[in-house]
């Protein structure tokens, strides 16, 4: 292979033009993540578990990357990247990306898939248009599991703004007093709460109805403000800074250090603004102002304002017709006994490819180390694990 001499051919290294940010390529990764939602190709709740992907996506990039380059700025970094890219142009180009994106989600939920659900028997329902038993069902739900577990504040001296766990749904609300004076007021929604509520019916077809968990709310702000004019309201959501800063070196203890890092970023700073597209501009204002955010990091939506809730919709509707059939991979037999693994190991080598071939040997692997008491240490890299995790199960 022939060598090529920078020095002929004048290349220079530090040529922006050479490099593609990072945060812009991951950015242009989600975006084809976007393209399959909108791929009619696919089948239709594999399209909707897409369009969450796409959101969960945004959210993590929001926690990790957008937050580091916003301390970059309050830092005051002036260096530029390989690209050519302060952090401060970075963040304008991130924002209109961001938005742009944003925009087009929601333009693929309101346009594309909640007309292709309906005409596929999955409706998403307005509370004005349900019956006289799904409302019953509705009232019903509202006081048997809503109403006891929210509880609606009223900003003001003694009662300050409550701290908002990261990507909660909160309905905000500006109020009018009987002295005529103008309030506001915030109600969290626990995240236990499904955010799709199923009504039931009466024949077993293939029709499923949903309402919207924030819908609901919303129709009983009056009853959870009672002599108060409501003068709007307004679902939003907020991200934080999610990362995590840990210096292993200097932590004598690092699982401590770790609880406390996670402690840390429950309070961590607001970098996005999730709010309706209908909000009233005040209740806007008021937010920003209490989360300390400029315009660019306010992004209105047409929509639910936690699209990757939609994964609920996914997993709840029973419909294998408009899903991909269950992939099912190879099993490899593994031997369950440690020592015979190890045995065969050391016999040949032993190549899964995912997900062709079932990761469950892999569980095992891990399952049978951490039982074994001759193993000193187990080490890897974890990404993305469950609550259910086996493996972290088994490591704990």
């Amino acid at each position: 292979m022939a060598r090529v001499n920078r020095e002929n051919t004048g290349m220079k290294l530090d040529d922006p033009k050479l490099y593609t940010n990072r945060e812009i390529s991951w950015l242009r990764f989600n975006e084809r993540v976007l393209e399959e939602a909108r791929d009619p190709g696919n089948p239709l709740l594999e399209r909707v578990k897409f369009l969450a992907i796409v959101a969960n996506n945004l959210d993590e990039f929001f926690e990790i990357r957008v937050a580091g380059l916003l301390q970059q700025m309050e830092a005051g970094i002036p260096d530029a990247g390989p690209d050519g890219l302060l952090p401060e142009e970075l963040f304008e180009a991130v924002s209109g990306e961001a938005h742009r994106m944003v925009g087009e989600q929601y333009a693929c939920w309101n346009d594309e898939l909640l007309p292709a659900l309906k005409k596929a028997d999955v409706h998403i329902r307005s509370l004005k248009d349900l019956n006289t038993a799904e409302q019953a069902f509705i009232r019903n739900y509202w006081l048997d599991e809503l109403h006891p577990v929210l509880t609606p504040l009223t900003v003001n001296p003694a009662h300050p703004f409550p701290r908002v766990v990261n990507k909660s749904l909160c309905l905000a609300v500006l109020l009018k007093d009987g002295e005529g004076d103008t309030l506001f007021g915030v109600v969290t929604v626990p995240r236990v709460l499904p955010r799709l509520i199923r009504l039931p019916r009466e024949d077993e077809g293939r029709r499923v109805d949903y309402v919207f968990l924030a819908d609901l709310v919303r129709a009983h702000i009056p009853q959870l403000y009672r002599g108060y004019e409501i003068l709007g309201t307004a679902a939003f959501r907020i991200t934080r800074n999610s990362d995590l800063y840990l210096d292993e070196e200097e932590a004598d203890d690092l699982l401590l250090a770790i609880e406390d890092e996670l402690k840390r970023r429950r309070k961590g700073d607001t970098v996005r603004l999730e709010i309706d597209a209908a909000a009233p501009k005040q209740i806007e204002r008021r937010l920003r102002t209490i989360y300390h955010l400029t315009e660019k990091q306010v992004y209105r939506v047409n929509g639910p304002v936690n699209l990757n809730r939609l994964m609920m919709l996914y997993a709840a509707t029973r419909r294998p017709d408009l899903k991909d059939a269950p992939y099912h991979p190879a099993e490899y037999p593994f031997a369950e006994d440690l020592d015979q693994l190890f045995a065969e190991i050391r016999q040949r080598d032993i190549l899964l490819h995912h997900p062709y071939d079932s990761f469950y040997p892999v569980v095992q692997f891990i399952q049978s180390a951490a039982r074994d008491p001759d193993v000193l240490a187990i080490k890897q890299t974890l990404y993305r694990t469950t609550e259910d995790s086996p493996i972290m199960d088994a490591l704990l």
